[in-house]
């Protein structure tokens, strides 16, 4: 189902991401991050949920929906430095902070950090093109209004 997506997400060159597409890639890395503890606990899902209704002005069905979607999508994408590299080439800058906040809500939903998240979210920053500084003040900013 996924293949021609995961196969344009990773040529040497993708072209930009289609909004239905960019906002499937962005939230399987919501969906990943969430995964990454090994505890994909029922409150990130409706925290997922909750970051794909607002940032993409969807119901709450088709949030649910998209997050299905991206959960599927997550178990066949390739391994995370493909993929986010993928996506950094496709996606602006603007809008991979915004996703930088996201994932700091994902982590920080549960209220502790583990070891693997913090991995995970500073190889994604990482391989995102955003710096240690603009994903600290993501992480800042998410946590006061927490």
């Amino acid at each position: 189902m996924f293949g021609d997506f995961l196969k344009r997400l990773t040529q040497p060159e993708p072209d930009p991401l289609a909004d239905n597409d960019a906002r499937l890639a962005l939230t399987a890395l919501l969906v990943r991050i969430a995964r990454s503890d090994n505890d994909y606990a029922m409150s990130e899902r409706r925290l997922i949920d909750r970051i794909a209704a607002e940032r993409y002005g969807l119901n709450e069905a088709d949030a649910t929906a998209l997050r299905k979607e991206a959960e599927e999508l997550e178990t066949q994408a390739p391994d995370t430095v493909r993929f986010t590299r993928a996506i950094k080439d496709a996606v602006p800058y603007e809008r991979r902070l915004d996703v930088i906040e996201a994932l700091w809500q994902v982590v920080l939903a549960d209220g502790s950090r583990s070891d693997e998240e913090d991995a995970l979210l500073r190889l994604v920053s990482n391989l995102l093109g955003v710096t240690d500084t603009d994903s600290a003040m993501a992480r800042q900013r998410v946590a006061k209004e927490g």
